[in-house]
């Protein structure tokens, strides 16, 4: 028995690739026009992202400070995807909705401790 396919999922190849690459910046643009969370965190990647490449510290540890910021916006779209999806289900308010809300709430705080305690780590050892 063959598993249903999505129609979406029927591109392959090239095709696949530029159509991805088209929802993926309307991803970002809906991001940016509606979760006022991911223009702060954007807005704290672009600084951290100047700061990191000027610090007199290695290209490793540079790549490793920006792909910890890029890691709170990744997760970040995560929780605004879970979110999208809680609320187009519905939009009465249940325990289970709060809960997957709450989720994604917690991941973005744990992927902001990361990068904090990087960043702590990173400019402790370069400069003390």
């Amino acid at each position: 028995m063959t598993e249903p396919v999505s129609e979406f999922k029927s591109k392959s190849g090239l095709q696949r690739i530029v159509a991805a690459t088209g929802y993926s910046i309307d991803g970002f643009k809906s991001a940016w026009a509606s979760e006022h969370a991911f223009r702060q965190e954007l807005f704290l990647v672009v600084i951290g992202t100047v700061i990191a490449l000027l610090l007199p510290i290695s290209s490793f540890q540079k790549l490793f400070l920006i792909a910890v910021l890029v890691l709170v916006l990744i997760v970040e779209l995560i929780n605004s995807a879970i979110e999208a999806v809680v609320d187009r289900v519905s939009l009465e308010r249940h325990p289970l909705s709060k809960n997957a809300k709450d989720f994604g709430s917690a991941a973005v705080m744990l992927a902001v401790m990361i990068a904090v305690a990087s960043w702590a780590v990173v400019l402790f050892n370069r400069f003390y």
